[in-house]
């Protein structure tokens, strides 16, 4: 076992991190469609 399995820097659980990536970056692109949609809208 080497020294970094140890004594590891993030203790918490790597499925609430992989939550918060992705809906972070669904989010994020929600966002830029709906920005999209809207110029879409207003342009025409």
């Amino acid at each position: 076992m080497n020294e970094f399995e140890k004594d590891p820097q993030s203790k918490n659980n790597d499925v609430v991190d992989s939550i918060k990536g992705f809906s972070f970056s669904f989010i994020f692109f929600v966002l830029i469609f709906a920005i999209g949609v809207l110029f879409n809208v207003v342009g025409s």
